[in-house]
């Protein structure tokens, strides 16, 4: 079993928690890291770009000239893509970009992920984080006692907390996620993750192979 250090809010440390190692101690695959990120981004895509071809460009009902006789090439619409005020040929269409990872997957990745920060030292265990009021004041003084606020953050509570979301967020610099629901693409765009001991426990028991 891993062992890392608990802080307090105020900097000071706490005690030491025990990682398992099958969500916080894997050999990382990049590969499936990669897919996650890819998945998670393309499907935010809204894919509602388009163009109007010669069919939904309004007007060109009646053949512009007669057939023959005129000498120029033959014409039966001014909305010809050949036309100015024509439609287009071959533009993009509305069509989804979604597509899902198995479970497995999307587990594999998650677990990568916080391979991969357990061993770059990005990783900070807090006992618990809690606010007076929702004022994000106190929130950024929590992170500079722990030496952090200068960094993007991904802080992962054990459960949601509405004032700890409400004084930090308006930190561009800072994501608040429910441990249990933070993905991969969560957990690497960022340079440090804040975990609660409690979401510690929660992504242990969401993550672990058994």
């Amino acid at each position: 079993m891993m062992e890392l250090q608990v802080f307090k809010q105020d900097g000071s440390k706490a005690s030491k928690v025990k990682l398992n190692e099958t969500v916080f101690g894997i050999e990382p695959n990049k590969d499936v890291i990669f897919r996650a990120v890819q998945s998670e981004l393309t499907n935010s895509r809204q894919g509602n770009h388009a163009t109007k071809n010669r069919s939904k460009v309004r007007g060109g009902g009646r053949k512009p000239f007669k057939q023959k006789g005129r000498g120029v090439a033959r014409a039966g619409s001014t909305r010809s893509p050949l036309w100015k005020g024509g439609g287009t040929v071959f533009g993009p269409e509305p069509h989804g970009y979604s597509y899902n990872l198995p479970k497995k997957m999307k587990g594999l990745a998650r677990r990568s992920v916080l391979s991969s920060k357990t061993k770059n030292d990005e990783v900070i265990i807090i006992d618990e984080l809690n606010v007076l009021s929702p004022k994000t004041k106190e929130f950024v003084k929590v992170l500079n006692d722990l030496k952090i606020a200068d960094k993007k953050i991904a802080i992962l509570l054990g459960e949601s907390k509405n004032d700890v979301f409400l004084a930090g967020r308006n930190l561009p610099n800072v994501a608040i996620l429910e441990a249990a629901h933070a993905s991969a693409y969560d957990l690497i765009d960022c340079d440090v993750i804040l975990i609660e001991k409690s979401g510690i426990e929660a992504l242990t028991e969401q993550l672990m192979v058994k």
